[in-house]
C-alpha cells in the first residue's frame, strides 16, 4: 500500500496533523508495516508539493506547533482515481523462501534444503496460531480480524508451497545439477 494514498485517505476522512496521521495509520492498518514519523512528514511534504494536501491550521499545544493538513480537491480526485483502479497482480513474486531453497540445494545439499523447509513450515504454523488468536479474541476489532484473515490466507498459501516443494526437493536438486 502506498503511504501517500493512505495519508490522502485518512485526510479525506478529516483534517489531521502528522502525529495524528501516524496514530491513525497504525490503528486503521494494523497489519501494515509500521510507518516512521519521518516518513509521514516526508510524504506530507511531497503531497503538499504536488498540491494534493494543504495546511489548514496550525495548532498551538505544549511543545512544537502542529500543522493540521487537509486534502485538496485535486487530492480527493487523485484518491478517488486510485481507489477505483484494480490492482494488477504482481508479475514477479519475489520469494526469499524459494531463493533460499535453491541456494541451499546448490551449495549445501538436499538435506539442508529439506531441513530449512521443515523449520520454515514450523515458523509459519506458529505465526498462523498468533493470527488465529487475534481472530478468536472477543475484543478484537473487525480491522484486526480482517488483517489476520489476510495474513492467514497468505501463510496458508506459503505452507502449501512449502509442502509441495518438500515433495520435490530431490527432483529440484537433480534439475539444478544439470
Amino acid at each position: 500500500m502506498s503511504v501517500g494514498f493512505a495519508l490522502l485517505g485518512l485526510l479525506a476522512e478529516g483534517q489531521r496533523h502528522g502525529y495524528d496521521l501516524k496514530q491513525q495509520y497504525q490503528r486503521r492498518f494494523p497489519a501494515a508495516k509500521p510507518v516512521a514519523a519521518a516518513q509521514i512528514y516526508a510524504t506530507l511534504d511531497r503531497l503538499f508539493r504536488d498540491g494534493l494536501v494543504a495546511p489548514a491550521v496550525t495548532e498551538r499545544v505544549a511543545g512544537p506547533d502542529r500543522i493540521v493538513f487537509a486534502v485538496t480537491d485535486p487530492g480527493r480526485t487523485e484518491l478517488d482515481r486510485w481507489l477505483s483502479e484494480v490492482e494488477t497482480p504482481a508479475e514477479y513474486v519475489a520469494n526469499v523462501l524459494a531463493m533460499k531453497v535453491t541456494l541451499a540445494l546448490l551449495v549445501a545439499g538436499e538435506s539442508v534444503a529439506a531441513d530449512f523447509l521443515r523449520r520454515q513450515r514450523k515458523a509459519h504454523l506458529e505465526r498462523m496460531r498468533e493470527y488465529t488468536r487475534v481472530k478468536t479474541d472477543p475484543h478484537a476489532d473487525v480491522l484486526r480480524v480482517v488483517a489476520a484473515d489476510y495474513a492467514i490466507n497468505h501463510l496458508d498459501a506459503d505452507l502449501r508451497w512449502i509442502d509441495t516443494t518438500l515433495q520435490r526437493v530431490a527432483h529440484l536438486a537433480k534439475e539444478l545439477r544439470q
